[in-house]
């Protein structure tokens, strides 16, 4: 791990007074101390402190190389839960893998039909309680919104799967709707910012809905939606005052019923089935003065 600057430079000031030509140049006995005999803004103090933060950079690089380094052999060791993770994102709709391998065949295809063809957007890959089982949750992409596979795409995905895994290895692979988000807030506004509706009187939008969207956004896929972060994400927004939850429930998908399930309430935080949420509306939000 790399040296604060402080210690480097405290290094290089006790190797310089070791010396002892250099201490005898300077008057000082040994077991001197550099930073009790040289002020702070003389030339040797500055000196070392630039060559410091030069060693200090050198070390902070190689300690980010040394993670990416890290990360790159644990995503490629096969049979890993980063490694599966990786091959489902690596999934190409509609191309074939070469003989005996995991890789697929691009030849002949453009740079822009081989990213076309990667449609498996988000994924998270997690161990079960069951021995040697697996829960693959992926999300494509429709308009800039996450959104399941479709049936010919899924059943493709899922062949894929079962020709790269490991032998013994079972795989469930998660591919539903958003599950869907019941939201009832009370929300304290500034008049003089937003109207009794939630508008912004400045610029006609409805900056609530707006941060309600872009905080789902911005949770990582099959994280959690954690209330107390929902409550100051929405309170940092111009003309809130404070922000009341009076429920927060979800629902999942079910794949054989193709119906969503009951809601059931949100106490403290939830890591939706599918892998992300979506509001199904924003008729619930009372502003308050």
């Amino acid at each position: 791990m790399a040296r604060d600057i402080k210690e480097i430079k405290q290094t290089i000031g006790q190797a310089y007074l070791s010396n002892e030509v250099v201490r005898d140049s300077y008057g000082l006995s040994e077991g001197a101390v550099f930073e009790d005999e040289f002020s702070i803004v003389s030339l040797e103090s500055i000196a070392f402190g630039i060559v410091a933060f030069a060693h200090w950079l050198l070390e902070t690089l190689f300690d980010t190389h040394k993670k990416e380094v890290d990360d790159l052999i644990a995503q490629q060791k096969s049979a890993t839960v980063p490694w599966y993770k990786n091959m489902a994102l690596a999934f190409q709709y509609g191309f074939a893998l070469l003989t005996d391998t995991d890789r697929f065949d691009n030849t002949g295809f453009t740079d822009e039909e081989i990213t076309a063809s990667k449609i498996v957007k988000y994924c998270s890959v997690n161990e079960t309680g069951e021995s040697n089982r697996l829960v693959v949750k992926i999300a494509g992409e429709t308009g800039g919104e996450l959104s399941p596979l479709l049936s010919g795409q899924i059943a493709s995905f899922t062949a894929y799967m079962n020709d790269i895994k490991y032998a013994g290895v079972k795989i469930s692979v998660i591919n539903n709707p958003a599950d869907a988000l019941l939201l009832y807030l009370d929300v304290y506004r500034d008049p003089l910012v937003l109207d009794s509706t939630g508008v912004s009187i400045a610029n006609g939008n409805k900056p609530i809905d707006d941060a309600i969207k872009q905080f789902l956004k911005l949770l990582p896929f099959d994280g959690a939606f954690i209330i107390n972060d929902f409550i100051a994400y929405l309170r940092a927004v111009d003309g809130v005052i404070n922000v009341h939850v009076l429920s927060a429930s979800s629902a999942s998908y079910n794949m054989v019923s193709h119906t969503y399930g009951d809601f059931v309430g949100i106490a403290v935080k939830k890591i939706p089935e599918a892998g992300y949420f979506q509001v199904t509306n924003f008729d619930n939000i009372n502003y308050v003065v």
